[in-house]
C-alpha cells in the first residue's frame, strides 16, 4: 500500500463527477497517487441525494470498501457530498474506516483534511458548515486537460422546489465572481480544452445573490464565449422561470454557444406544477421554447421529468405526455416520484401508487424513444463536426479506427478516422451515414482540425 494514494467513488450528477475531478486533482498536487480500491490508502466517496434511498446506496458501498480492504484502519475512508451534509456525523458510527466527513462547502478543505488524517491516526474530521459566500478552492494547472471541460460557476439553490433537497445539501445559492471563472476557463483552454461548460444548480439565476460580484449571467457567457481557443459553451442546468431575454438571446449571437439546452420540465401539468413549486406554467414554458426555436432555429432540448409527483391523476399525466411531444424533446432524464426527507413534498397526501408510477414512466419512455429515434433519423445525410473525445468500442473499418465524439447537439457520433495518430481533441467535420437506437454513425467529410 503506498502511504500517499487515493481513490475516489462519485455518485449523482455532473456536478459530483467535477468536484471529484477537482479533487483527484488536488490530491495529485500535494504528491498523491491514483490507486485500486483495494491497495488505496485513502478511499473518498462523494455522494449524492437525489435518487431514492441514497444513504442504503452508500451504507453499501462502504460496506463493500470494508470488504475489499479487510477493515485495515490504516485506510482512510472519508464520505463527502450531499449524503454527508444530509447525514452527517452519523457515519462516524457506521465504520471506524470512516474519518471524514465534508458535505457540499468542505470539500473545498478535503485535500488538506486527507492529508492532516492520514498524519493523526486517531482524528476525525467533519467538514459540515455552510458558508456565506462563495469560497474559491485552490487551482489546478499543469498537464493536458480533456477535450471536454466543466467550471463550476455557482453552488446550490434558492428555489426550494417541494419535491427537491438540493438547498438543504448544497446550501443557498452563491455566485462566483467572474474573475476567478475566466482565469479557470483560460487555464483549461490552455491546456488544450476546447469545450467549456458552466455548471450550477440553477445557472440562469447566477449574479443575482449577494456571494458573486453582481456579473449577470448573459455576461458572463459572452465573455466566456471571446475567450481565445474556445470552439464550443454549454451550461447546465437551467430553471424555466429564471430563462431571461438576454440569456435567449445569446443562443443567436454568440458563435461557440452550442445550439442545445437542457431545459427540466419536470410535469406538463399546471396543476401540478404550481404544487411543486416550480413558479411557471405549461404556456410559459411553451413561450420559452418557442423564443428559443425563434433565436436558434435548429435549437434542440432535452429535460427532466418527474412521474407520479403526489396528487398526480391520469389527466395531468396526459398533460405531460402532451407537452413531451410540443416541445419534441430529443432526450429526457425521467424518474419516478420518490420522498426526499426534508423536502416539503415528503408530507404532501395522495401519494400515487408505485405499480400507476411504474406504468406511466414505461409510457412517458416509450414516447421519448420515438421522439429520440425520430430526431436521430431525421439526421441522416447531415453534415455536422464533431468533437472527438477518444476511441469507441467498435471495431475498426477497412485499416481505420472507430472513434467517438459529440456534434454540437451533444448526439454521440461513431466515425472511423486514419490509423496510426490519436485524434483526441481534434474538430471532425462528418456525414451522418446510419442513426442506431441512440447513437449516429458518419464518414469523414473533410480534413480534421
Amino acid at each position: 500500500m503506498i502511504e500517499k494514494s487515493f481513490h475516489i467513488i462519485t455518485f449523482g450528477c455532473q456536478m459530483n463527477a467535477n468536484d471529484s475531478h477537482w479533487l483527484a486533482r488536488r490530491l495529485v498536487a500535494r504528491g498523491f497517487v491514483e490507486a485500486p480500491l483495494e491497495t488505496a490508502r485513502a478511499v473518498l466517496l462523494n455522494t449524492c441525494s437525489v435518487r431514492e434511498k441514497p444513504e442504503h446506496k452508500v451504507a453499501a458501498t462502504l460496506e463493500r470498501v470494508r470488504s475489499l480492504t479487510g477493515g485495515n484502519p490504516d485506510v482512510l475512508v472519508g464520505v463527502l457530498g450531499c449524503v454527508a451534509q444530509q447525514y452527517g456525523s452519523t457515519f462516524f458510527t457506521a465504520q471506524s474506516q470512516v474519518r471524514l466527513i465534508a458535505g457540499s462547502d468542505g470539500i473545498s478543505g478535503a485535500p488538506e483534511a486527507v492529508e492532516r488524517l492520514l498524519a493523526e491516526p486517531g482524528l476525525r474530521l467533519s467538514l459540515l458548515d455552510f458558508t456565506s459566500r462563495y469560497i474559491e478552492r485552490e487551482p489546478v494547472h499543469g498537464g493536458a486537460s480533456a477535450p471536454v471541460a466543466y467550471v463550476n460557476i455557482m453552488q446550490g439553490c434558492d428555489n426550494f422546489c417541494a419535491y427537491c433537497i438540493v438547498p438543504f445539501t448544497r446550501g443557498r445559492q452563491k455566485s462566483r465572481c467572474a474573475a476567478p471563472i475566466l482565469d479557470e476557463c483560460r487555464a483549461r483552454l490552455d491546456e488544450g480544452t476546447r469545450e467549456l461548460v458552466l455548471l450550477g444548480q440553477n445557472v440562469n439565476a447566477f449574479g443575482r445573490d449577494k456571494s458573486g460580484d453582481g456579473t449577470p449571467f448573459a455576461a458572463l457567457l459572452a465573455r466566456v464565449a471571446a475567450l481565445p481557443g474556445i470552439k464550443r459553451l454549454r451550461y447546465l442546468t437551467s430553471h424555466p422561470k429564471d430563462m431571461r431575454p438576454e440569456d435567449v438571446a445569446a443562443f443567436a449571437v454568440l458563435t461557440p454557444l452550442c445550439p442545445h439546452l437542457h431545459l427540466p420540465l419536470q410535469s406538463g401539468s399546471d396543476t401540478i406544477l404550481a404544487r411543486m413549486g416550480r413558479k411557471y406554467n405549461s404556456r410559459d414554458f411553451l413561450n420559452i421554447v418557442a423564443s428559443l426555436h425563434a433565436a436558434r432555429p435548429d435549437m434542440t432540448l432535452s429535460t427532466d421529468i418527474i412521474v407520479g409527483f403526489p396528487g398526480e391523476n391520469e389527466d395531468d399525466f396526459q398533460a405531460t405526455l402532451a407537452m413531451m411531444d410540443a416541445c419534441n424533446f430529443i432526450s429526457s432524464f425521467s424518474f419516478c416520484y420518490s420522498d426526499r426527507p426534508g423536502a416539503r413534498a415528503a408530507l404532501f397526501p395522495n401519494k400515487t401508487a408505485p405499480e400507476i408510477k411504474r406504468d406511466r414512466l414505461l409510457r412517458l419512455q416509450a414516447m421519448q424513444e420515438n421522439l429520440s429515434r425520430r430526431w436521430l433519423q431525421g439526421r441522416i445525410g447531415e453534415e455536422t463536426c464533431l468533437l472527438v473525445e477518444g476511441k469507441s468500442r467498435r471495431q475498426t473499418v477497412s485499416g481505420q479506427t472507430s472513434w467517438q465524439g459529440r456534434d454540437p447537439y451533444g448526439a454521440l457520433v461513431h466515425v472511423a478516422l486514419p490509423a496510426g495518430a490519436d485524434h483526441t481533441g481534434r474538430m471532425a467535420p462528418v456525414r451522418i451515414t446510419e442513426a442506431k437506437n441512440r447513437t449516429l454513425t458518419g464518414r469523414l467529410a473533410g480534413d480534421l482540425w
